[in-house]
């Protein structure tokens, strides 16, 4: 059975850090790209970051610069370091694999989805 579990999350103040982590299992993941989307109440499932199987990445305009993704393929295991957290970063954020063709990451790209952990910055 395919998994993919998050892990982290929390609440934070604005200006502060937190980090989440995914771990896969049940197949490997080494060929699929991995990586982050969120959900705010009310709003549509918004892409975040994405890593590829050999390290590219690639950010939403709105993280780029305070959000750093990274990989351990051994491990099958996605992070997402968030800094300078606002509070409009405050959402589910859900671990996402599926193909990247580089151009967006849409959720119709995405084959397996994690069940989301919760992030909240307060102002």
């Amino acid at each position: 059975q395919v998994q993919l579990v998050e892990s982290g999350g929390g609440l934070v103040e604005a200006g502060g850090s937190l980090s989440v982590s995914c771990a896969a299992s049940g197949r490997s993941f080494g060929n699929y790209a991995m990586g982050w989307f969120r959900q705010a109440p009310g709003k549509e499932r918004e892409f975040v970051a994405v890593i590829r199987s050999a390290g590219r990445t690639y950010y939403a305009d709105s993280v780029k610069g305070r959000f750093t993704i990274s990989r351990d393929n051994a491990k099958n295991t996605v992070y997402l370091q968030m800094n300078s957290l606002k509070p409009e970063d405050t959402a589910v954020y859900y671990c996402a694999a599926g193909v990247f063709r580089g151009l967006e990451w849409t959720r119709s790209d995405i084959d397996y989805w994690g069940q989301g952990t919760q992030v909240t910055v307060s102002s």
